[in-house]
């Protein structure tokens, strides 16, 4: 039945996807929105970049074609906000998502064959500016490198421009530094830390949504990229990409500093792209509503325990 709705990409699958997350940000951030201004208009802020991303979301899908005309990305990017609703909270973790998105869309977008040289500064650059703002976003150059050696195998050069967008970005936060702190590099720029302590998922609540997450990514990936073969020929370094930002995504998860449900924040796109094109490869109805229903149990043991 669910699957039903969101089987065409429809307008109005949007429109029940954004007014699905301002209900869930007004819940989860009900105090900051009703409290003073200041709190107000930064809250407004967040939400405003968690709208945006869901834009973005659709249009990196439909402007690459790297589903069918549905609206199952979007539909689960909600709900995992919903399963991990204090990613909504953190506006330093929703900043650097939303630049690695741009970077993604980037190199997602080098199948074309188009601006080659200035997708791969553009990539760089978006990530290099992303672990500004949370340092393991770093990680994330790693889908430059596979992107290279897909698209530029036979232009050395090009392997120079990701160095000249992270030193233009360096050459950026200097320039910042040295006008507001008269010095060139702070300290609070580049905050290294790293956690393998777990204990903040020792709950009945996480586990059992963990456990949900895990075993559905678990078991898509390893379909994803079984049916790689299958895949557009023309699309099938894109769907590597993507596959290979999941994972990145989980390491980035596990030695996130902070355990508090925002660090999985870098796995929402890609785990909702690679979800779409396992519900649209199998044939079994039941089955794909299956996997929208353990999403939503574990949206639900989310905001109700």
């Amino acid at each position: 039945m669910i699957t039903s709705v969101f089987k065409k990409s429809k307008p109005i699958n949007l429109v029940i996807i954004v007014i699905f997350v301002v209900l869930l940000f007004v819940i989860t951030n009900h105090t900051p929105l009703f409290s003073n201004f200041n709190s107000a208009s930064k809250a407004i802020f967040k939400l405003g970049i968690v709208l945006f991303m869901v834009f973005l979301l659709d249009f990196i899908i439909s402007k690459n074609n790297l589903t069918q005309r549905n609206s199952y990305s979007i539909m689960a990017f909600g709900l995992l906000f919903a399963v991990f609703p204090n990613a909504l909270n953190h506006s330093d973790i929703l900043m650097s998502n939303l630049f690695i998105m741009f970077a993604l869309r980037r190199i997602i977008s080098l199948h074309s064959h188009i601006n080659v040289k200035k997708k791969f500064f553009d990539a760089a650059f978006w990530i290099a500016f992303a672990t500004l703002f949370y340092f393991w976003a770093m990680l994330f150059f790693a889908l430059v490198i596979v992107a290279l050696i897909y698209h530029s195998q036979n232009d050395v050069k090009n392997t120079i421009i990701p160095f000249v967008a992270i030193a233009a970005v360096g050459v950026l936060l200097m320039s910042f530094n040295i006008i507001f702190y008269d010095e060139f590099i702070q300290s609070s720029n580049f905050e290294l830390l790293a956690s393998l302590d777990f204990t903040a998922y020792n709950s009945a609540e996480n586990i059992i949504k963990l456990t949900i997450l895990f075993t559905m990514l678990v078991w898509i990936m390893v379909y994803y990229f079984k049916t790689m073969g299958d895949k557009n020929k023309k699309l099938r370094p894109s769907y590597f990409i993507i596959g290979w930002a999941a994972v990145i995504a989980v390491l980035v998860a596990i030695i996130a500093p902070l355990k508090n449900g925002s660090e999985f924040l870098f796995l929402f796109a890609p785990f909702s792209i690679i979800l779409t094109k396992y519900i649209e490869i199998i044939s079994e109805r039941w089955f794909k509503e299956v996997f929208v229903t353990l999403l939503i149990v574990a949206a639900a043991l989310s905001l109700l325990l």
